[in-house]
């Protein structure tokens, strides 16, 4: 059956936290959590997840547009409103951050390592697209390499003019894969971001639940949920990702091989 992928793929776009690693993606909640504390603000993990997929630094903007973090800020910070210079020392702090939460976070999901080599066993190209910047991304890359997961590309925050939920981050890497048309091209994420920028993009595009931003728990605490509950909590997530354009839904990057292999068979004429 994995042939048919063949047929219909060239190009499988994977997101790290929360898709690849990290499940439940907490490494930049915490992080994000951490630098805020730095100077003064408290805030909600609720928040904090509202823009996940962004680029960081555009993360961090958006956070502090909403006005009751604007508030806390001008009450922590001498009254004024919050400006790029306090996003750029915000940005600062975050840096070491989440190098380091990330790190901690770099174990690969159950499942992904035997979906990559299968995907690429079937001639498939895999690259990868974050929100982190480069310099984030160093623990998480070699953490990554030593558990076999190395894919062929790389988008990182801020190596292209605007980030998600923009498609810029797959045109780039179709151009350096040479790989097109985008109908082509598979983007997985478990973001509302990055499912928009798949969607955005052209490219089939699979949100992911149960591993990532928006159930937002580690594995052994979603199983420790009684079973409604945590049925409850990956339907709700379910239908975030589907209203931000995914075209399917998975609980995590270990189903993706056969929920593409029966989208296929579904639609043998194109997606």
């Amino acid at each position: 059956m994995t042939t048919l992928l063949a047929r219909s793929f060239d190009l499988v776009i994977l997101d790290w936290a929360g898709t690849m690693v990290d499940f439940g993606c907490c490494a930049p909640v915490n992080a994000l959590l951490e630098a805020f504390k730095r100077h003064g603000v408290g805030l909600t993990e609720e928040q904090v997840r509202r823009d996940m997929g962004k680029a960081k630094a555009d993360h961090v903007s958006a956070l502090l547009s909403y006005p009751e973090v604007a508030s806390a800020w001008r009450t922590a910070n001498g009254g004024g409103s919050p400006t790029s210079q306090d996003r750029d020392a915000l940005m600062s702090d975050l840096g070491p951050l989440m190098r380091e939460q990330a790190a901690q976070a770099a174990t690969l999901i159950d499942g992904a390592r035997a979906t990559v080599d299968t995907l690429r066993s079937v001639g498939l190209k895999i690259a990868s697209s974050t929100g982190y910047t480069r310099e984030m991304m160093e623990p998480v890359l070699e953490r990554a390499a030593a558990q076999g997961y190395k894919p062929e590309h790389l988008v990182c925050s801020g190596e292209t003019p605007r980030g998600r939920p923009s498609p810029l981050m797959v045109y780039k890497a179709c151009v350096d894969l040479a790989v097109w048309p985008l109908s082509r091209v598979v983007k997985v994420d478990d973001s509302e971001a990055g499912v928009a920028e798949g969607r955005a993009a052209g490219c089939l595009t699979v949100g992911i639940t149960a591993s990532g931003n928006g159930v937002g728990l580690s594995a052994a605490a979603l199983a420790s949920l009684p079973a409604a509950e945590r049925e409850s909590r990956i339907a709700t997530a379910a239908q975030a990702l589907r209203a931000a354009g995914a075209d399917i839904v998975i609980d995590s990057v270990a189903s993706l091989v056969p929920a593409l292999e029966q989208h296929v068979t579904k639609h043998p004429a194109g997606w």
